[in-house]
Protein backbone atom coordinates (compact mmCIF):
# COMPACT_ATOMS: atom_id res chain seq x y z
CA UNK A 1 0.00 0.00 0.00
CA UNK A 2 3.32 2.49 0.38
CA UNK A 3 3.14 2.87 -3.28
CA UNK A 4 -0.28 5.14 -3.47
CA UNK A 5 1.64 7.49 -1.45
CA UNK A 6 4.51 8.00 -3.66
CA UNK A 7 2.97 7.23 -7.04
CA UNK A 8 0.28 7.41 -9.14
CA UNK A 9 -1.10 3.95 -9.31
CA UNK A 10 -3.49 1.79 -11.30
CA UNK A 11 -5.35 -1.51 -9.69
CA UNK A 12 -7.19 -3.27 -12.91
CA UNK A 13 -10.02 -6.13 -11.46
CA UNK A 14 -8.55 -8.46 -13.99
CA UNK A 15 -11.90 -9.87 -15.31
CA UNK A 16 -11.06 -10.48 -18.73
CA UNK A 17 -7.98 -13.05 -17.50
CA UNK A 18 -10.55 -14.27 -15.47
CA UNK A 19 -12.77 -15.81 -18.44
CA UNK A 20 -9.32 -17.61 -19.90
CA UNK A 21 -10.93 -20.73 -17.79
CA UNK A 22 -14.73 -21.30 -17.26
CA UNK A 23 -16.81 -18.53 -14.72
CA UNK A 24 -19.79 -18.75 -13.76
CA UNK A 25 -21.64 -15.33 -15.00
CA UNK A 26 -23.04 -14.79 -11.34
CA UNK A 27 -19.99 -15.72 -9.86
CA UNK A 28 -17.54 -13.38 -11.98
CA UNK A 29 -19.73 -10.71 -11.18
CA UNK A 30 -19.52 -11.39 -7.27
CA UNK A 31 -16.10 -11.68 -7.17
CA UNK A 32 -15.06 -9.28 -9.60
CA UNK A 33 -16.88 -6.43 -6.71
CA UNK A 34 -15.32 -8.79 -4.01
CA UNK A 35 -11.77 -8.18 -5.20
CA UNK A 36 -12.79 -4.33 -5.60
CA UNK A 37 -14.24 -4.33 -2.16
CA UNK A 38 -10.29 -6.03 -1.30
CA UNK A 39 -8.72 -3.77 -2.74
CA UNK A 40 -10.39 -0.60 -0.53
CA UNK A 41 -10.48 -2.67 2.70
CA UNK A 42 -7.04 -3.33 2.31
CA UNK A 43 -6.29 0.64 2.60
CA UNK A 44 -6.25 1.71 -1.64
CA UNK A 45 -7.92 4.96 -1.63
CA UNK A 46 -10.44 5.14 -4.92
CA UNK A 47 -10.17 8.92 -4.64
CA UNK A 48 -6.43 9.32 -5.13
CA UNK A 49 -6.03 6.12 -7.02
CA UNK A 50 -7.89 4.44 -10.46
CA UNK A 51 -9.45 0.95 -9.49
CA UNK A 52 -11.31 -0.63 -12.16
CA UNK A 53 -12.19 -3.53 -13.68
CA UNK A 54 -10.75 -4.53 -16.90
CA UNK A 55 -13.58 -4.89 -19.30
CA UNK A 56 -14.86 -1.52 -18.89
CA UNK A 57 -11.98 -0.41 -20.66
CA UNK A 58 -11.97 -1.48 -24.27
CA UNK A 59 -8.35 -1.02 -24.77
CA UNK A 60 -7.01 -4.30 -23.27
CA UNK A 61 -9.02 -5.96 -25.27
CA UNK A 62 -7.88 -3.91 -28.39
CA UNK A 63 -4.40 -3.50 -27.88
CA UNK A 64 -4.09 -7.47 -26.66
CA UNK A 65 -4.80 -7.82 -30.40
CA UNK A 66 -2.29 -6.28 -31.53
CA UNK A 67 0.45 -7.96 -29.63
CA UNK A 68 -0.94 -11.05 -30.22
CA UNK A 69 0.29 -10.43 -33.93
CA UNK A 70 3.45 -9.08 -32.48
CA UNK A 71 4.46 -11.98 -29.76
CA UNK A 72 6.00 -14.97 -31.59
CA UNK A 73 4.56 -18.70 -30.42
CA UNK A 74 7.89 -19.86 -29.52
CA UNK A 75 8.19 -17.33 -26.75
CA UNK A 76 4.31 -17.96 -25.22
CA UNK A 77 5.69 -21.61 -25.22
CA UNK A 78 7.94 -21.06 -22.79
CA UNK A 79 5.85 -19.64 -20.20
CA UNK A 80 6.00 -21.96 -17.70
CA UNK A 81 2.48 -20.77 -16.31
CA UNK A 82 0.35 -22.61 -18.82
CA UNK A 83 2.26 -25.52 -18.38
CA UNK A 84 1.30 -25.44 -15.29
CA UNK A 85 -2.62 -24.52 -15.80
CA UNK A 86 -2.89 -26.40 -18.90
CA UNK A 87 -1.43 -29.61 -17.85
CA UNK A 88 -1.49 -32.74 -19.37
CA UNK A 89 -4.77 -31.65 -21.35
CA UNK A 90 -3.30 -28.51 -22.69
CA UNK A 91 -4.55 -29.54 -26.16
CA UNK A 92 -8.19 -29.04 -24.32
CA UNK A 93 -6.95 -25.77 -22.82
CA UNK A 94 -8.47 -22.15 -24.01
CA UNK A 95 -6.76 -20.47 -26.92
CA UNK A 96 -7.15 -17.31 -24.53
CA UNK A 97 -5.27 -19.17 -21.03
CA UNK A 98 -2.29 -19.58 -23.73
CA UNK A 99 -2.23 -15.66 -25.11
CA UNK A 100 -3.09 -14.45 -21.83
CA UNK A 101 0.81 -13.42 -21.35
CA UNK A 102 -0.03 -10.74 -24.23
CA UNK A 103 -3.08 -9.45 -22.50
CA UNK A 104 -1.16 -9.02 -19.41
CA UNK A 105 1.39 -6.99 -21.90
CA UNK A 106 -1.25 -4.67 -23.01
CA UNK A 107 -2.53 -4.48 -19.23
CA UNK A 108 0.50 -2.83 -18.56
CA UNK A 109 1.91 -0.66 -22.11
CA UNK A 110 -1.78 0.85 -22.47
CA UNK A 111 -0.65 3.20 -19.48
CA UNK A 112 2.91 3.16 -20.58
CA UNK A 113 3.35 2.17 -17.02
CA UNK A 114 6.86 2.05 -15.69
CA UNK A 115 6.94 -0.03 -12.74
CA UNK A 116 4.90 -3.30 -12.09
CA UNK A 117 4.46 -4.73 -8.58
CA UNK A 118 4.68 -8.88 -9.62
CA UNK A 119 5.09 -12.21 -7.44
CA UNK A 120 7.69 -14.34 -8.52
CA UNK A 121 5.71 -16.58 -10.50
CA UNK A 122 4.58 -13.39 -12.73
CA UNK A 123 8.33 -11.95 -13.61
CA UNK A 124 8.59 -14.15 -16.35
CA UNK A 125 5.05 -12.47 -17.65
CA UNK A 126 6.54 -9.02 -17.45
CA UNK A 127 10.28 -9.94 -19.17
CA UNK A 128 7.68 -11.15 -21.82
CA UNK A 129 5.56 -7.77 -21.54
CA UNK A 130 9.39 -6.19 -22.52
CA UNK A 131 9.79 -8.94 -25.17
CA UNK A 132 6.94 -7.41 -26.93
CA UNK A 133 7.49 -3.99 -26.10
CA UNK A 134 11.03 -4.08 -27.74
CA UNK A 135 9.48 -6.66 -30.61
CA UNK A 136 6.98 -3.30 -31.44
CA UNK A 137 9.66 -0.49 -31.78
CA UNK A 138 11.17 -3.07 -34.63
CA UNK A 139 7.81 -3.96 -36.19
CA UNK A 140 6.68 -0.74 -36.68
CA UNK A 141 9.78 0.88 -36.55
CA UNK A 142 9.12 3.11 -39.26
CA UNK A 143 5.93 4.77 -38.16
CA UNK A 144 7.40 5.13 -34.71
CA UNK A 145 10.41 7.26 -36.28
CA UNK A 146 8.07 9.14 -38.49
CA UNK A 147 6.36 10.23 -34.85
CA UNK A 148 9.64 11.11 -33.40
CA UNK A 149 9.74 8.50 -30.52
CA UNK A 150 13.13 7.97 -30.94
CA UNK A 151 13.58 5.12 -27.87
CA UNK A 152 10.44 3.67 -29.03
CA UNK A 153 7.09 4.01 -28.44
CA UNK A 154 6.51 1.95 -25.27
CA UNK A 155 8.34 1.85 -22.51
CA UNK A 156 10.06 -1.46 -20.76
CA UNK A 157 8.67 -1.75 -17.72
CA UNK A 158 10.60 -2.78 -14.63
CA UNK A 159 9.38 -5.34 -11.81
CA UNK A 160 8.82 -4.58 -8.12
CA UNK A 161 9.23 -7.59 -6.68
CA UNK A 162 9.32 -7.16 -2.79
CA UNK A 163 8.74 -8.42 0.54
CA UNK A 164 9.53 -12.24 1.80
CA UNK A 165 6.22 -13.55 0.32
CA UNK A 166 6.70 -12.99 -3.02
CA UNK A 167 4.92 -16.27 -4.23
CA UNK A 168 2.23 -17.27 -1.00
CA UNK A 169 2.26 -21.03 -1.36
CA UNK A 170 -0.71 -23.67 -0.75
CA UNK A 171 -1.22 -24.25 2.51
CA UNK A 172 -2.03 -28.22 1.54
CA UNK A 173 0.79 -28.25 -0.40
CA UNK A 174 3.83 -25.78 -0.18
CA UNK A 175 4.89 -26.66 -3.99
CA UNK A 176 1.97 -25.30 -4.99
CA UNK A 177 0.87 -21.43 -5.51
CA UNK A 178 -2.00 -20.67 -3.10
CA UNK A 179 -4.99 -20.20 -5.41
CA UNK A 180 -8.71 -19.89 -5.23
CA UNK A 181 -9.37 -21.68 -7.86
CA UNK A 182 -8.20 -24.71 -5.72
CA UNK A 183 -10.87 -27.58 -4.65
CA UNK A 184 -9.84 -27.60 -0.99
CA UNK A 185 -10.77 -24.44 1.06
CA UNK A 186 -8.68 -25.68 3.14
CA UNK A 187 -5.70 -24.45 1.30
CA UNK A 188 -6.00 -21.05 1.85
CA UNK A 189 -6.82 -17.97 3.64
CA UNK A 190 -9.59 -16.26 1.79
CA UNK A 191 -9.75 -12.52 2.93
CA UNK A 192 -13.51 -13.12 4.14
CA UNK A 193 -12.77 -15.45 6.51
CA UNK A 194 -13.56 -15.21 9.99
CA UNK A 195 -11.04 -15.55 12.86
CA UNK A 196 -12.07 -19.26 13.52
CA UNK A 197 -11.88 -20.04 10.08
CA UNK A 198 -8.30 -18.49 9.24
CA UNK A 199 -6.75 -19.83 12.81
CA UNK A 200 -8.76 -23.55 11.89
CA UNK A 201 -6.65 -23.26 8.41
CA UNK A 202 -3.74 -22.33 9.74
CA UNK A 203 -3.10 -25.05 12.66
CA UNK A 204 -4.20 -27.97 10.06
CA UNK A 205 -1.37 -26.21 7.75
CA UNK A 206 0.84 -28.94 6.22
CA UNK A 207 4.02 -28.77 7.95
CA UNK A 208 6.86 -31.36 8.27
CA UNK A 209 8.22 -33.42 11.49
CA UNK A 210 11.36 -31.43 12.59
CA UNK A 211 11.12 -28.18 14.58
CA UNK A 212 11.63 -24.81 13.03
CA UNK A 213 15.47 -23.76 12.05
CA UNK A 214 17.20 -21.17 13.14
CA UNK A 215 18.42 -19.68 9.83
CA UNK A 216 17.05 -18.85 6.86
CA UNK A 217 19.40 -21.76 4.97
CA UNK A 218 17.50 -24.49 7.04
CA UNK A 219 14.33 -23.35 4.62
CA UNK A 220 15.80 -24.33 1.77
CA UNK A 221 14.13 -27.98 1.29
CA UNK A 222 10.94 -27.25 3.97
CA UNK A 223 8.69 -25.63 0.90
CA UNK A 224 5.53 -25.55 4.06
CA UNK A 225 8.11 -24.20 6.53
CA UNK A 226 9.20 -21.51 4.24
CA UNK A 227 5.78 -20.51 3.42
CA UNK A 228 4.16 -20.52 7.08
CA UNK A 229 7.50 -18.44 7.99
CA UNK A 230 7.01 -15.88 4.60
CA UNK A 231 3.40 -15.21 5.79
CA UNK A 232 4.10 -14.36 9.44
CA UNK A 233 7.20 -11.90 8.19
CA UNK A 234 5.14 -10.16 5.58
CA UNK A 235 2.10 -9.86 8.14
CA UNK A 236 4.25 -8.63 10.79
CA UNK A 237 6.22 -6.41 8.25
CA UNK A 238 9.41 -8.06 8.79
CA UNK A 239 11.70 -10.67 7.39
CA UNK A 240 12.23 -14.10 7.90
CA UNK A 241 15.86 -13.76 9.43
CA UNK A 242 13.75 -12.15 12.16
CA UNK A 243 11.27 -14.42 12.43
CA UNK A 244 13.37 -17.34 12.75
CA UNK A 245 15.12 -15.55 15.67
CA UNK A 246 12.22 -15.40 17.43
CA UNK A 247 11.21 -18.69 16.39
CA UNK A 248 14.09 -21.30 15.75
CA UNK A 249 13.96 -24.30 17.22
CA UNK A 250 10.52 -24.12 18.03
CA UNK A 251 7.46 -26.60 17.60
CA UNK A 252 5.05 -25.90 14.78
CA UNK A 253 2.73 -25.90 17.12
CA UNK A 254 3.99 -22.74 18.79
CA UNK A 255 4.71 -21.41 16.51
CA UNK A 256 1.20 -22.22 14.72
CA UNK A 257 -0.32 -20.60 17.35
CA UNK A 258 1.67 -17.06 17.12
CA UNK A 259 1.06 -17.16 13.52
CA UNK A 260 -2.97 -17.45 13.90
CA UNK A 261 -3.35 -14.96 16.10
CA UNK A 262 -1.20 -12.46 14.22
CA UNK A 263 -3.28 -13.40 10.93
CA UNK A 264 -6.50 -12.76 12.94
CA UNK A 265 -5.40 -9.58 13.94
CA UNK A 266 -4.53 -8.28 10.36
CA UNK A 267 -7.05 -9.75 8.36
CA UNK A 268 -10.16 -10.10 10.28
CA UNK A 269 -10.24 -6.36 10.08
CA UNK A 270 -10.33 -6.47 6.59
CA UNK A 271 -12.67 -9.04 6.21
CA UNK A 272 -15.21 -7.06 8.19
CA UNK A 273 -14.96 -4.11 6.08
CA UNK A 274 -15.22 -5.91 3.04
CA UNK A 275 -18.33 -7.73 4.10
CA UNK A 276 -19.62 -4.07 4.76
CA UNK A 277 -18.74 -2.64 1.15
CA UNK A 278 -20.23 -5.61 -0.29
CA UNK A 279 -23.89 -4.67 1.52
CA UNK A 280 -23.59 -1.94 -1.28
CA UNK A 281 -23.12 -3.16 -4.24
CA UNK A 282 -24.32 -0.12 -6.68
CA UNK A 283 -21.63 2.04 -4.81
CA UNK A 284 -18.92 -0.85 -5.55
CA UNK A 285 -19.87 -0.70 -8.94
CA UNK A 286 -19.93 3.48 -8.80
CA UNK A 287 -16.25 3.66 -7.91
CA UNK A 288 -15.41 0.88 -10.78
CA UNK A 289 -17.27 2.81 -13.38
CA UNK A 290 -15.80 6.20 -12.22
CA UNK A 291 -12.01 4.14 -12.12
CA UNK A 292 -12.58 3.10 -15.82
CA UNK A 293 -13.88 6.74 -16.98
CA UNK A 294 -10.53 7.87 -15.39
CA UNK A 295 -8.40 4.85 -16.97
CA UNK A 296 -9.89 5.98 -20.28
CA UNK A 297 -7.80 9.62 -19.83
CA UNK A 298 -4.69 7.79 -19.63
CA UNK A 299 -5.11 4.81 -22.10
CA UNK A 300 -7.17 6.50 -25.24
CA UNK A 301 -4.56 8.67 -26.60
CA UNK A 302 -2.41 5.79 -25.97
CA UNK A 303 -4.14 3.34 -27.99
CA UNK A 304 -5.46 6.18 -30.23
CA UNK A 305 -1.75 6.96 -30.99
CA UNK A 306 -0.81 2.90 -31.21
CA UNK A 307 -3.27 2.72 -34.39
CA UNK A 308 -1.74 5.45 -36.14
CA UNK A 309 2.18 3.61 -35.84
CA UNK A 310 0.33 0.49 -36.70
CA UNK A 311 -1.59 1.98 -39.62
CA UNK A 312 -5.04 1.76 -38.62
CA UNK A 313 -7.75 4.33 -40.25
CA UNK A 314 -9.39 6.07 -36.93
CA UNK A 315 -12.27 8.42 -37.73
Amino acid sequence: MALQEEHECLYCVVDLHAITVFQDPDELTHNTREVTAAFIASGIDPTRQIIFNQSQVSGHAELAWIFNCVARIGWLNRMTQFKEKAGKDKENASAGLFVYPNLMAADILLYHATHVPVGEDQKQHLELCRDIAQKSTTTFAKSIAREDYPDGFFPLPEPIITGPATRVMSFRDGTKKMSKSDPSDLSRINLTDDADAIAKKIRKAKTDPEPLPSEVKGLEARPEADNLIGIYAALAGSDKEAVLRDYGDAPFSKFKEALAELATDKLTPIGEEMRRLMADPVEIDRILADGARRAHGIADPILAKTKDIVGFIRS
